[in-house]
């Protein structure tokens, strides 16, 4: 069998390869990624023959379909994501800013977790004293839960077979290195090798891993995306680093849906779930306030009651400004100028402010309606009665358009004991349950602001 080595050049963002170096990559656009790193390729005498010998293929209605055995974790909100929790032998990519509480859901799960074997819990950042520290403020006390400081691949898959582990925690991912890769760690070639090491590893002995992966400035997995393909499930964990809430959301799963997401709550004893989060969310709404509309998203399957907050001011510089927290700015600046146009209300001389409390972020369209409705109260100074839920999408000639999952945003208002719900007429006339709250039907934006007083 003989080597070759050759000299490629790759982009760190994305993967592409080159022979030769480049500015900007034609890929993914990005300038100055690209790094030189050295392939060793390994050509081999094999007969075509051989490899005829070696095909095996079976009919697909022969194959026996084997039971999926998944392992609870006990924390809830992360068994809703997984779809009843981790797969035995499956490999999961967890993701999330520095500081977003990836290694503290990471110890927790630890110590709930219940397999018949070791948890071995590797770190190429942390020493076990760091580790210690943080599992003693969390109360952790699990003595199944080993611990390895390591970054060379070749000496955690000795020790892997030396513990017999069953529960895998790699943290993380860009950390490690192997020697056969000539490039220094993280790096896309080493990320690739690394996740394809771990995954041939944790497939053949039925080790269930979880690989914590850093993320670039745009939000995403850092190293080339194929590594989001090689895993079995695919996590983000999101909330602002300055906000107490936290969302964990599936982009992938090969045993379950992606329509879940957890909701938890960083506090001293770590993440705690939130199993009631609209109720919690809007708990310290102030009465009769003007420009807050209470409104209902929906992420994944579950229904979420949310405040919208608008403040509407004198602009002082002539060029008024437009502030979303929360929300998409370019969807709120087109909603202004709906409200402009189509309502007659004068915005050009004001500052518009919104503000989704809590700090969580939605970019979901039937919001509109209650970004609409919440800029006239700040802008009329007249506030919209407590008991009304809002639910809409509007279009750019003032339409309210109908949204999906009508009578589950319906169902969570009226369990919140919301009396009155303003939504799209066209989603009345489909509803095929009956409420307790009274349900009103609205074709624009001028049919509810009549109905609330802003008109």
């Amino acid at each position: 069998m003989a080597k070759k080595t050759a000299t490629v050049f790759v982009c760190n963002e994305c993967g592409y390869e080159s022979s030769k170096w480049l500015g900007k990559c034609p890929s993914c656009g990005a300038w100055n990624t690209f790094f030189e790193e050295k392939v060793v390729t390994s050509s081999t005498n094999n007969s075509s023959k051989d490899k005829k010998e070696q095909l095996e293929i079976i009919k697909l209605n022969e194959v026996v379909k084997k039971e999926t055995f998944r392992i609870k974790t006990e924390v809830g909100e992360l068994d809703r994501v997984l779809g009843g929790g981790f797969v035995n032998g499956s490999l999961t990519l967890l993701g999330g800013e520095p500081g977003i509480g990836k290694s503290t859901l990471i110890l927790q799960i630890c110590n709930s977790v219940k397999v018949d074997g070791k948890i071995l819990y590797v770190s190429g950042e942390e020493s076990a004293e760091q580790i210690k520290s943080r599992a003693d403020r969390l109360g952790i006390k699990n003595d199944n839960i080993m611990f390895l400081a390591e970054t060379d691949i070749d000496n955690v898959e000795i020790a892997l077979e030396k513990l017999d582990a069953k529960f895998v925690i790699i943290d993380s991912v860009q950390t490690m290195y192997s020697d056969e890769i000539t490039s220094s760690s993280g790096s896309v070639s080493q990320v690739r090798e690394i996740t394809s090491r771990i995954m041939k590893m944790c497939k053949q002995n039925g080790i269930t891993t979880i690989i914590i992966g850093h993320v670039t400035k745009d939000g995403n997995i850092a190293g080339p995306r194929v590594l989001e393909h090689m895993v079995d499930t695919v996590l983000y964990l999101e909330g602002e680093r300055y906000f107490s809430y936290r969302i964990l959301r599936g982009v992938k799963n090969r045993f379950g849906s992606t329509n879940e997401i957890g909701m938890f709550e960083m506090q001293n004893e770590g993440l705690v779930e939130i199993t009631n989060p609209s109720q919690l969310l809007i708990s310290e709404r102030d009465e009769n306030t003007a420009g807050s509309a209470i409104v209902v998203s929906i992420e994944g399957t579950r229904a979420l009651i949310l405040e919208l907050q608008a403040l509407s001011t004198p602009s002082v510089f002539g060029m008024p400004r437009r502030n979303a927290s929360g929300i998409d700015y370019n969807r709120l600046t087109l909603l202004m100028a709906v409200l402009e146009k189509r309502a007659g209300m004068n915005f050009s001389s004001q500052d518009v402010y919104i503000n989704l409390v809590g700090g969580i972020k939605v970019n979901e369209p039937a919001l509109d309606l209650g970004i609409i409705l919440a800029a006239a109260s700040s802008f009329k100074n007249i506030s919209i009665k407590e008991d009304v839920a809002v639910i809409g999408e509007v279009g750019l000639t003032g339409e309210v358009r109908s949204v999906n999952m009508i009578e589950k945003r319906i169902k969570e208002a009226e369990k919140l004991g919301y009396k009155i719900c303003i939504i799209p007429e066209s989603n009345k006339k489909l509803l095929k349950e009956k409420f307790k709250l009274d349900i009103i039907g609205v074709k624009n934006i001028i049919d509810a602001m009549k109905y609330l007083g802003l008109k």
